[in-house]
């Protein structure tokens, strides 16, 4: 294959997803969500514009799951020219003495443990000339009611830029960028009734945030 690879965790919709198709003009995709639809939908555009995607239907808390993507992906093509993380849980707005035990463990599941495999696994493959790139949420932290989000989406951006300091020198490059508020169902569970036609459109997120990167 004479493209490079690109890795999309969390590609099925939002900004995962028109990432996955911004990058499909230059690399293979293989794409990981938990919504089989959803990718094969994200498939199916990507096609149309002449692009290829590998999916990979699976949940990335699943360490054996991810275990194996990552083996089939060393298989395969060798490695990683660039890893978007995007995979996120957002957790319900409640305050912080009302936080349901069972919401709490889903959202350090998917923001936070989850990255202890993860960066383990898909470091090798990317090696010193790999890119990775993770996504903000600046407002999140520290806002009232949003303690799920708010705390493990930190958490997950701390652990990133950890590694970044880490390997500003040996690579792989690791970004951590802030995306501008867009239409997502994220953000509508957040703010419901918001006027959405102010805010940006993923597609064009997307290009913005891999100009300069890819």
């Amino acid at each position: 294959m004479s493209r490079p690879v690109a890795l999309v965790t969390g590609a099925s919709r939002g900004l995962g997803a028109a990432l996955a198709e911004a990058l499909a003009a230059t690399h293979h995709v293989v794409a990981v969500a938990r919504t089989v639809g959803a990718l094969e939908e994200l498939d199916d555009r990507i096609q149309a514009t002449g692009g290829a995607a590998t999916l990979a239907p699976m949940d990335i808390t699943n360490r054996d799951a991810m275990a194996q993507l990552c083996r089939s992906i060393h298989d395969r093509w060798g490695g990683l020219a660039l890893w978007a993380h995007t995979a996120v849980e957002a957790g319900p707005l409640t305050p912080a003495d009302h936080l349901a035990a069972k919401d709490w463990a889903r959202a350090v599941e998917v923001n936070v443990s989850a990255m202890g495999h993860l960066v383990p696994f898909i470091a090798p493959l990317l090696g010193t000339e790999g890119t990775a790139l993770f996504f903000e949420d600046s407002h999140a932290p520290g806002t009232k009611f949003f303690g799920h989000y708010g705390s493990t989406k930190a958490a997950q951006i701390a652990l990133a830029r950890s590694w970044a300091a880490e390997r500003a020198e040996l690579g792989p490059r690791i970004h951590v960028v802030q995306p501008q508020p867009m239409p997502t169902a994220t953000r509508a569970r957040f703010y419901p009734g918001e006027d959405r036609d102010g805010l940006a459109q993923p597609s064009d997120e997307a290009r913005r945030l891999l100009s300069g990167i890819v």
